[in-house]
């Protein structure tokens, strides 16, 4: 059974008489009946991995055969920063000599499961630690998703349980060699954010982030809180990416302006920041619909402008990070 280790902390929402997270019986006692964390907190083994002094040489161990490390960033939510990611991996894929790994780190709101099209699968433990599942034999991804009960279990954690569960993904995964490891990450620049910077600093180090936006004001007024937090805690930025920059026509491959871009949008945004554009990925209804499915909108829709932008953003990052 897979051991979800997790510091002494107790949810805001914790029935009464909560014997707490670190207790032989968490999870087991009639007290923990109806608690969203019930199974997670009956797993097994509770010793906090942030208090153990072996966490970041084993992360470091771990990582030894990760080249590159990228964050996927957003300030806010809905802008289609966990569909990037996954069509990032999956283009990455598309060269059977490349292999990459996808961390989900959206501890509250674990979607890539879904996206990657296995949200029924579970994580496996051998001597070697915790397996990733694979979407195909060289993308494989790893998320709190895959050890809930079900799809609809809320995880209603603070801080220090969500470090301990990106702390273990990072120290127990058997990731193997990986060319890319893409790390999504949710809205905000808060808990989750300050924990994979630290440990991935502490160890093997980030390559840059990629962030996401649409062309809406209220959405870039939070990619320059990313941009502010990025350059303090210094992780480079390598470009932006906005989603949903027009649509398009299935039918006639036509586009027009769904979002318009009031004050200029990404593009007038990176020039203010000094960062590069990587790209625009127009509207195509059709990459909501794989992501439901769990497809990979690029083999789907080869034909599509949105494709031929992935494609394009893809190459400019194997470009700046020397990938090619």
């Amino acid at each position: 059974m897979i051991s979800v280790q997790q510091p002494t902390d107790v949810p805001t929402n914790a029935p009464d008489h909560c014997p707490g997270t670190e207790s032989d019986l968490a999870g087991k006692v009639d007290a923990c009946e109806g608690c969203p964390n019930q199974d997670i907190c009956a797993s097994g083994q509770t010793k906090s991995t942030a208090q153990d002094p072996s966490t970041i040489p084993m992360i470091n161990e771990r990582l030894a055969g990760v080249k590159r490390k990228i964050l996927v960033l957003s300030g806010k939510g809905g802008v289609g920063k966990s569909t990037f990611t996954s069509q990032l991996g999956w283009a990455l894929a598309a060269d059977e000599d490349i292999q990459t790994g996808i961390m989900d780190i959206d501890v509250c709101g674990p979607s890539i499961p879904t996206i990657l099209g296995i949200s029924n699968e579970s994580i496996h433990s051998s001597s070697s630690g915790w397996s990733p599942i694979y979407v195909q034999p060289n993308l494989s991804a790893i998320s709190i998703g895959f050890l809930l009960p079900s799809q609809s279990s809320a995880v209603i954690w603070r801080g220090p349980k969500k470090n301990g569960i990106i702390s273990q993904f990072l120290r127990d995964v058997d990731w193997g060699e990986l060319d890319w490891m893409l790390v999504d990450t949710p809205p905000g620049t808060s808990d989750e954010h300050l924990s994979i910077v630290k440990y991935l600093k502490d160890t093997a180090g980030v390559d840059g982030a990629v962030l996401i936006t649409t062309p809406q004001e209220v959405a870039l007024q939070d990619v320059r809180k990313e941009i502010d937090f990025c350059r303090k805690v210094g992780i480079p930025i390598l470009g932006l990416v906005e989603n949903m920059s027009g649509f398009v026509c299935p039918g006639c491959k036509t586009e027009s302006q769904i979002f318009k871009p009031t004050t200029g949008g990404a593009k007038r945004l990176a020039e203010e920041a000094g960062i590069e554009l990587l790209g625009t990925v127009p509207l195509d209804p059709r990459i909501g619909k794989s992501a439901d499915y769990g497809v990979s909108f690029l083999d789907e829709y080869p034909d599509s402008p949105a494709t031929e932008a992935y494609l394009n953003i893809v190459d400019r990052l194997r470009d700046i990070l020397g990938d090619k």
